[in-house]
């Protein structure tokens, strides 16, 4: 039996880079989700308040209630220093939401978040501790992963036929262990020629997991931003965010606080001032970057056949969506808008199909400005009121959606209104849209049916057993 040829990253140039790796990993879709839109609730306050207050939601996740304080703190810490949700101020040791995180909150947006992930970290960052920062200046370490990944996928299908993939193999061993990458910024050419190569000598790679998994998180990653798709062990482009691909391509924004350490001797103190600004610079970039999702393009929707759909709407519903419509292209700043006329065509459906035609006219949004502490009035077949809170998420992958958070507002709302007020738990992914329909969420509450953290707010877990699902209705004439 012939014996495989492996590939290793010669010693000279070896240098394994590493990150913080959430104890969520498997799991962090949701729980990204779920702690942004709790903590961009929670005010300015003391750091050990604001600690123990996100402590108090992370142990009201499913599953967390059982675990230990030290657990629990390492959770808070991994979802600070990684995500960057969280911004420290030295001055007065008071912490608060980044913009990141309010972003999140807001457009329910998991896709362009990652997209925001991959196009500021870079190695130094803020993420480590500063020992490890030490090591990376004292080695020379300049990378940042996503633009280098997306550089040489881009370069590599320029002009062939057959897409150009890497794997996480190849990523970790000729790309992310190099300092002929990491430290030398090695053209992608060369190390495309290098991938090649070893493909065609029949070289194979170490594929343990303990060995690949941090240039493999980043490559999850880049898939959880949709500017990967994958086939077997394969990342190739994902041709519809060719837009987002070119703006990492073309543009490298640098975080250039540690640069003025290198070749020289440097304190943990004078790190960790650096670090602390790491934090507000990926929260400044947030904003000024632009990766709103294509929802039509996302969901694979051809928009022609789009258009026919959006003939045959009601005209309540029409004017909505025309609204919220640029080109004709759903921006998923407006995905919780969408959701919302998604509702609210669902429910002219409702009505018209239960015989009582005569109330969809009386079906109306009511914008947040008003705070109603529910987003659309619609009706019972009897003429009585049906309250509704719309709650939307896109996501890459079909997570569980089982979760959302209630504003304050929202709950006291639902807590006056009873059986009128209803909760619409809706989640896009690339293959469907999803709804859940729960009835008077603070009765469920009350019988033990929903697992609620009542802080800033209320942060709402749910089964089956709360409501039921609904396939979303289409007016039509």
């Amino acid at each position: 039996m012939k014996t495989k040829k492996i590939y290793k990253t010669p010693d000279n140039y070896y240098f394994r880079l590493h990150h913080i790796r959430p104890r969520f990993k498997n799991d962090i879709e949701r729980i990204l989700l779920m702690v942004s839109s709790a903590v961009a609730e929670m005010p300015i306050q003391q750091k050990e308040q604001f600690d123990k207050s996100l402590n108090k939601i992370i142990k009201g996740f499913p599953g967390n209630v059982v675990r230990t304080d030290k657990t629990i703190n390492n959770w808070r810490t991994e979802i600070s220093a990684l995500f960057s949700l969280i911004l420290y101020n030295l001055d007065n040791e008071t912490e608060g939401p980044s913009e990141i995180a309010k972003r999140m909150a807001k457009n329910q947006d998991l896709v362009e978040f990652f997209k925001l992930f991959c196009y500021s970290f870079q190695y130094p960052g803020g993420h480590l501790k500063s020992q490890e920062t030490k090591k990376l200046i004292e080695r020379g370490i300049k990378f940042k992963p996503a633009h280098y990944i997306l550089k040489l996928l881009y370069q590599a299908n320029k002009g062939v036929e057959t897409p150009f993939g890497i794997n996480k193999a190849e990523v970790t061993h000729c790309i992310f262990n190099d300092t002929r990458v990491t430290v030398e910024n090695k053209d992608v050419k060369e190390t495309i020629d290098l991938i090649k190569s070893n493909r065609e000598q029949g070289f194979d790679y170490d594929w343990k997991g303990d060995v690949i998994r941090y240039a493999g998180d980043i490559m999850d990653y880049l898939y959880y931003a949709n500017l990967l798709k994958k086939h077997g062990a394969n990342y190739y482009l994902n041709p519809v965010e060719m837009g987002a691909i070119i703006t990492f391509v073309e543009k490298d924004p640098w975080f250039n606080l540690y640069d003025k350490f290198y070749g020289k001797s440097v304190t943990n103190e004078e790190l960790r001032e650096a670090q602390n600004k790491w934090f507000y610079y990926v929260s400044n970039l947030s904003v000024k970057a632009n990766f709103e999702t294509d929802v039509l393009a996302f969901m694979g929707i051809d928009k022609n056949n789009y258009l026919e759909i959006e003939k045959k709407a009601t005209a309540i519903a029409i004017t909505e969506f025309k609204n919220k419509i640029t080109d004709k292209i759903l921006k998923t700043k407006e995905i919780g808008d969408a959701g919302e006329n998604l509702a609210i065509g669902h429910e002219c459906m409702r009505l018209k199909n239960g015989g009582r035609e005569d109330l969809i006219g009386k079906v109306v949004y009511l914008p947040n400005y008003l705070k109603m502490g529910y987003d659309i009035r619609s009706f019972e077949l009897d003429s009585d009121l049906r309250l509704i809170e719309v709650k939307t998420t896109i996501s890459n992958t079909d997570i569980d959606f089982k979760s959302f958070h209630m504003t304050e507002n929202e709950w006291n709302i639902a807590s006056s209104m009873g059986e009128k007020y209803y909760v619409y738990r809706m989640v896009i992914s690339r293959s469907s849209v999803k709804l859940f329909i729960i009835r008077n969420p603070v009765n469920k509450y009350k019988s033990g049916i929903l697992d609620v953290t009542l802080s800033n707010g209320a942060q709402v877990n749910f089964d089956k057993r709360a409501g039921k699902y609904e396939k979303i209705l289409i007016w039509q004439k």
